[in-house]
């Protein structure tokens, strides 16, 4: 596998992917170690004149008037990762550490942050030899950066804090001196670089996008076969209705349903008004690809968001080498500040939410036989036996625990630093509820695509067709038809796992 390159530039989500899940291998370009080294030469020349720099030899936050002495500097950053290594709860999965520190070290190795280059190696070195920081996951409120996930990254890369090595939690010191890297000796501006960045936020919501767009695809696959169990028509999937509104979602949704629909006996049995006079579908069904299709535009959007993210500088302040004021410039901004972040994964939960939330209503319409024309429950002997009863109400549950979570965090500012920074974006909270979110989408698709399955059985000798098939296949894998009522928990557990693997997304690749 070729190395990925760790330059400020050229870092796509693939590549991201490819770092944090696949254990591939990255390096930093000589180009991106030039930049590094002129933009430090801007920090060194301006240290060597006294020129006061915010958090170079200035205090941090409500304090940045504080002067720091010369011989205080590296004091100065040592302290800052110190105090600001004050997060709390579990830490987020090796993927997600892994992703934080290859996207930290390709916003230092954009050269806009004044540091030396063995800063970002460093990083790079820790990912490549498998250091993974300890990293509890709660304390950021998204501005001024991750500070306080990213300060427990930054104490292992200086011999500090608690790391994880060859599957042993240890103290980070240790694990550095086992994977045999040196540990940083901090200068100037070195320790605020390391923190100020969106990189935690940005770790889970690119991971997250990852399952999201597997979900989808997923959705898809569920639905046609859904509709299928339903005898619905695949009239609403018509590229027609697509062209009159052409939302790219839209589109993609209606050709996905329409092809795998194709061929089916089942649709086939029920084409003639005279043996089905139902005119028009349920919405969950009829209105698949304006719903699924508006989930798909959505998570277009975040990719182009995160997209830009992934190549930013998004430290404070940022140094120009190469300047028209002279030999270099610094300037203090925001783009620490993770609004962009916050909305885009407020925006992935709506989506989340939606998908579960149609979902549900396709698993009810399956086992309630009002609407379903098939046996109650999706199973014979109903009363004796429940059948799927119970998984709807699962279903339920989970599509219920989505609706809150997916309120705005990014509309929540909470004051900080004695109002300083006092509008912050509330991204990372934005960020890791995306997770518990996906587990339960994962678990409704997977009780969707069971219960489609069985009614599909339930309409034999009637066969769907020779793409749901395929589909079909993958769930009696895993679970076989219920004849008579036993636990589906492990069903639904085998059949999440296959979601989550993107066995019935690729499918639609």
């Amino acid at each position: 596998m070729s190395r990925i390159a760790i330059d400020g530039e050229r870092l796509t989500l693939e590549n991201l992917y490819s770092v944090a899940f696949d254990g591939a291998k990255a390096e930093i370009p000589p180009a991106a170690r030039e930049r590094m080294n002129a933009s430090r030469a801007v920090i060194e020349r301006l240290v060597e004149a006294g020129t006061a720099v915010y958090g170079v030899n200035t205090g941090f936050g409500k304090m940045a008037s504080t002067r720091v002495s010369r011989d205080e500097i590296r004091q100065l950053q040592l302290n800052l990762v110190r105090s600001h290594a004050c997060g709390v709860g579990a830490p987020p999965s090796e993927h997600a550490v892994r992703a934080m520190l290859a996207l930290r070290a390709n916003a230092i190795a954009k050269g806009f942050s004044g540091v030396r280059p063995v800063v970002a190696e460093t990083l790079v070195a820790m990912l490549n030899r498998g250091v993974h920081p300890v990293i509890p996951s709660q304390g950021s409120v998204g501005a001024s950066g991750d500070l306080a996930p990213l300060a427990h990254l930054a104490q292992v890369a200086i011999g500090e804090g608690r790391a994880i090595f060859q599957g042993r939690t240890m103290p980070g010191a240790e694990a550095m001196r086992a994977a045999g890297i040196a540990p940083l000796v901090l200068e100037a501006k070195e320790g605020l670089a390391l923190l100020n960045g969106t990189q935690a936020m940005l770790a889970l919501a690119a991971l997250a996008l990852r399952e999201a767009e597997i979900a989808v695809d997923t959705a898809d696959v569920a639905a046609a076969l859904s509709l299928d169990a339903l005898r619905g028509s695949p009239a609403a999937f018509d590229a027609r209705i697509a062209r009159v509104r052409p939302h790219a979602g839209h589109a993609i949704t209606a050709r996905n349903i329409q092809r795998l629909n194709r061929g089916s006996e089942i649709r086939e049995s029920h084409r003639s008004p005279d043996k089905d006079p139902r005119v028009q579908d349920p919405y969950s069904l009829r209105c698949a690809p304006q719903v699924h299709g508006a989930v798909r535009d959505a998570l277009a959007q975040i990719r182009a968001t995160l997209a830009i993210e992934l190549n930013s500088a998004t430290d404070n302040p940022l140094v120009f080498a190469d300047s028209s004021a002279g030999p270099g410039e610094v300037i203090s901004g925001g783009n620490f500040h993770g609004q962009p972040l916050a909305m885009a994964a407020d925006q992935m939960a709506v989506a989340l939410a939606t998908l579960g939330g149609i979902s549900e209503r396709r698993i009810e319409q399956m086992t309630n036989p009002q609407t379903s024309q098939l046996p109650a429950f999706l199973v014979r002997h109903a009363g004796l036996n429940s059948g799927f009863m119970i998984l709807q109400v699962t279903a339920a549950a989970l599509a219920s625990e989505m609706k809150p979570l997916a309120a705005p965090h990014s509309v929540d500012s909470i004051p900080t630093s004695a109002n300083q920074e006092d509008y912050v974006s509330m991204g990372m909270g934005a960020a890791r509820r995306l997770e518990p979110m996906l587990a339960n989408l994962k678990n409704i698709l997977a009780i969707e695509l069971l219960a489609a399955c069985q009614g599909i059985d339930l309409l034999a000798p009637l066969r769907t067709g020779p793409e749901t098939r395929k589909a079909y296949d993958i769930v009696r894998s895993l679970s076989p038809a219920v004849d008579a009522d036993r636990s589906l928990a492990p069903d639904i557990e085998a059949v999440a796992g296959a979601v989550a693997k993107g066995s019935f997304a690729a499918m639609l690749r």
